[in-house]
């Protein structure tokens, strides 16, 4: 039975961050008279640690000066990572002790204890108020006690899959589950799910309706862009996607890849890339090496926690580079947000004088701009990728009656990367091949992010809103695209066939689609998928988007040398399944029995219907622009004042833009 210890740790925020959080705690209670934090540590042990490893542990956990004064009379607020998630911290500190020799802490996990000096009783509403300004509430919870915090290891049964009874009303049943878990199946969705079921002859899972919802979501299927549209009754030649796509069309050249794979290549030249042969020896190797280039967008997780979902909007940039062909190798990125007006407290402009409402799960531009960036920073930095590229832009103005701009913020990731022409084609899968997972463990985070990216803001209820976020771990992907570089260096001897990164819709969106892009149906065993929450359910552990993974197709006989490279890279691995030669997707649960999916991948992925989309031009009655009216030295000011115009220094100065040692120039150098 494992033991949990209970460690301080040490001073958790400077004295200005404190000073700056007192204020906002006396707003809500006045009697608020001072503030402390530190570090609390949680360790969850196997066995009671002997006085070697006791010393050893507090060796690790001793990276601060330990908080002055006695604060038991206090008033106490325990933040946690949420209950039921893994911190990335925790991933990080757990992993550092095993290898230092403490291979009986089962989990480390650390949390904030705040110390509230107040004069008078909190009346029954002001602990919560003062509880918002001490924590994330999409990443964290708050406690009033240290035993509290025992629930983050509870261990418990997994539940139960859920099936939804269609009964004698498929449709109604089936929009009862839509709305429930906020899967954002459109009308003709709906009705192409109740037909397909009635000639199964049987009831869906929650688990095949999740991951139909989020392999067929907006985020992953571009209906909006693929759609037929009708425009003042005229049909439209093409689609919106196919537009986009006729440039390439009509001008080919200088592409070898584009809108196929998870990134697009661009014809490259003859190059020296320096890196290890199987003897392990550095040399350099002349081959023709192409481009790789993405960029994509993770607006809807940064609206709702700035910091994880830029971070993770980053790393998911990343996989895609990496996840390119056979294997590709990332170099730069970039990271742009568009934000509505920013409103700073004391400094309001002239443009911003009206304040235009937004749902409550949202939070301001101003709170997007100062974590989002140093989000995507961080993960950059810490996978050590340079992220020497940008933007930023704010933008609010009401026309034709008609308020627009970026509650719903725009956050852009992108990249560019290397890959050698051998690399750059997917290999089919053999009936037989192993379909394998490469990367962290599946938890109970981002849960139908791709449908959630895939709602108006604000329509999803504010549970599922919140279930839709994910964390970042950079020190974990960097370890699989280690193990990706290790294997594709190897060139003809490369074991992976095709690589696919695990992103929206988690491995229930990246497995099939592996499969399905090689011709293959696919089996697996549920159990075999690595987990950290013994309490998740099916459909939690096919769907959830617990980041820094990847599928692999690799070959039974490549098995021992591919698991070679993932130790030595100390990167987790798992063989889940095998590819078939029946199209049809069979995943099996040892545990709980019975078959959580069984569906044909043409159900899944062939033929979903086709959106379309009737529109009208409408046009609006516009002011005259009355040029008398400006003074021309204040429309300057107010030109240059303009956070889109204004200087950028503190998005360009928040991270190591010389990260990996190969940039020339940092961004700051010259003029």
């Amino acid at each position: 039975m494992s033991t949990i210890l209970k460690l301080r740790g040490a001073s958790a925020l400077s004295e200005f961050r404190l000073a700056k959080l007192l204020p906002q705690l006396k707003a809500v209670h006045p009697g608020v008279q001072s503030l402390a934090a530190e570090f609390r540590h949680f360790v969850e042990v196997s066995a009671p640690l002997g006085a070697d490893e006791g010393a050893l542990l507090d060796k690790l956990l001793a990276y601060g000066p330990p908080l002055a004064g006695n604060h038991a009379k206090d008033t106490l607020f325990l933040v946690v990572p949420r209950i039921g998630t893994i911190s990335p911290w925790s991933s990080k500190a757990t992993d550092i002790s095993r290898q230092c020799g403490l291979p009986g802490v089962r989990r480390i996990e650390r949390g904030t204890a705040y110390y509230l000096k107040v004069s008078g009783r909190l009346a029954d509403g002001e602990r919560p108020a003062l509880a918002a300004l001490l924590h994330d509430r999409m990443t964290e919870t708050v406690l009033a006690s240290e035993s509290q915090a025992e629930a983050l290891f509870e261990h418990v049964p997994p539940r139960p899959l859920g099936k939804i009874a269609l009964g004698a009303n498929a449709r109604a049943a089936l929009e009862a589950a839509n709305a429930r878990l906020g899967l954002a199946l459109s009308p003709d969705e709906i009705d192409y799910l109740a037909t397909a079921y009635a000639s199964l002859g049987r009831d869906p899972t929650d688990a095949e309706l999740t991951m139909f919802a989020q392999a067929n979501s907006e985020h992953c299927r571009h209906k909006i862009f693929n759609a037929s549209w009708i425009v003042d009754g005229e049909k439209q030649a093409q689609s919106l996607f196919g537009m986009i796509k006729h440039t390439h069309a009509a001008n080919p050249q200088g592409t070898v890849l584009a809108y196929t794979d998870n990134a697009a290549i661009m014809e490259g030249a003859g190059a020296k890339r320096f890196y290890p042969d199987p003897d392990r020896f550095y040399r350099a190797h002349d081959e023709l090496t192409h481009t790789v280039m993405k960029c994509e967008t993770h607006n809807h997780p940064t609206a709702i926690s700035p910091f994880p979902g830029a971070a993770t909007g980053a790393g998911g940039e990343i996989r895609d580079e990496g996840a390119t062909g056979r294997g590709a190798k990332p170099k730069a990125g970039l990271a742009g947000f568009s934000v509505s007006n920013l409103r700073i407290p004391g400094a309001l402009r002239e443009w911003e004088a009206e304040n235009y409402g937004r749902p409550n799960r949202i939070v301001s531009a101003l709170d997007i701009m100062i974590e989002g960036p140093i989000g995507a920073a961080a993960f950059n930095n810490e996978f050590g990728r340079p992220n020497l590229a940008g933007y930023f832009r704010v933008f609010e103005q009401g026309v034709g009656g008609v308020q627009r701009g970026y509650h719903k913020p725009i956050m852009l990731a992108g990249g560019i990367g290397s890959i050698a022409e051998a690399q750059s084609a997917k290999k089919g899968l053999p009936p037989g091949t192993l379909l394998i997972q490469l990367g962290g463990p599946g938890m109970l985070i981002g849960m139908g992010g791709g449908a959630a990216s895939s709602m108006g803001a604000g329509t999803n209820t504010e549970d599922l809103d919140f279930d839709s976020v994910q964390r970042g771990n950079a020190e974990i992907e960097r370890r699989a695209q280690e193990v990706i570089d290790r294997c594709w260096q190897l060139g003809a001897n490369n074991p992976i066939l095709s690589v696919h990164d695990v992103g929206a819709g988690g491995l229930s969106n990246a497995m099939p689609e592996l499969a399905h892009s090689a011709g293959r149906g696919a089996q697996f065993d549920l159990r075999a998928i690595p987990s950290e929450d013994t309490g998740m359910s099916p459909r939690e552990i096919w769907c959830n988007e617990a980041q820094e993974r990847y599928v692999l197709g690799i070959a039974p006989a490549d098995l021992a040398r591919f698991s070679a490279l993932c130790e030595r890279e100390r990167c987790p691995f798992a063989v889940l399944g095998t590819a078939t030669a029946d199209g049809q997707l069979v995943v099996e649960d040892p545990q709980l029995g019975g078959r959580p999916v069984d569906l044909a991948m043409e159900t899944l992925l062939g033929k979903p219907p086709k959106m379309l989309r009737d529109v009208k031009r409408r046009k609006n009655a516009l002011r005259a622009f009355d040029a008398a009216r400006v003074d021309l030295k204040d429309a300057c000011y107010r030109v240059l004042r303009h956070p889109s115009v204004a200087d950028k220094t503190f998005l360009i100065s928040i991270g190591d833009r010389t990260v990996g040692g190969l940039c020339s120039r940092d961004p700051f150098v010259g003029p």
